[in-house]
Formats: C-alpha cells, structure tokens, sequence
C-alpha cells in the first residue's frame, strides 16, 4: 500500500493505551525491520483509540483504491468500514 509521511513515523513514551492496528511488513507478513520504510516504532504504521473508531494510520489506502491507480488492496480498507457501519 502507497505510502506518503516523508520524514513522520510513530513513537511514543508509553504504549499502554496504544492499539496497534497496523504494521509494515515484508511480502510474507512479517514484522523486520527492513521492511520499516521510516524507522517507526515496533514497525507501526496505524493505531486506534480504545473504542477502535478513531485511526490514524501513515499508509494510504485511498491511493490503491482502484484499478487506474495501479493498485486495488487499499479498498479493502474502505469497504470494510462500510460493513462495520452497517452493523
């Protein structure tokens, strides 16, 4: 998925109220440190409140969101959160 921070990454004194939701990873999911394009800490790449309806993510999925863009994955996202407001 596209990314676009140019210097930003994540960090923190205290994880203790922090919800990882997503980390860079390599092809195969795995969680290296060669596959942490800005040096973020534990590899974070988006976090959520406790209520997990607030995120705030570095990734942008709106930039593979369809075919003309080159990539489809980031729609997975989008739809996603419309299933979970329909419920």
């Amino acid at each position: 998925m596209p990314i676009a921070h140019a210097e930003g990454n994540y960090y923190s004194e205290s994880l203790d109220s922090v919800r990882i939701t997503f980390q860079y990873s390599d092809e195969k999911g795995e969680i290296t440190e060669d596959a942490n394009p800005n040096g973020s800490l534990l590899n974070i790449a988006g976090i959520s409140n406790e209520k997990g309806n607030v995120l705030g993510m570095m990734p942008h999925p709106e930039r593979a969101s369809d075919k003309w863009l080159g990539s489809e994955d980031g729609l997975r996202i989008f739809k996603s959160m419309v299933e979970y407001a329909k419920r």
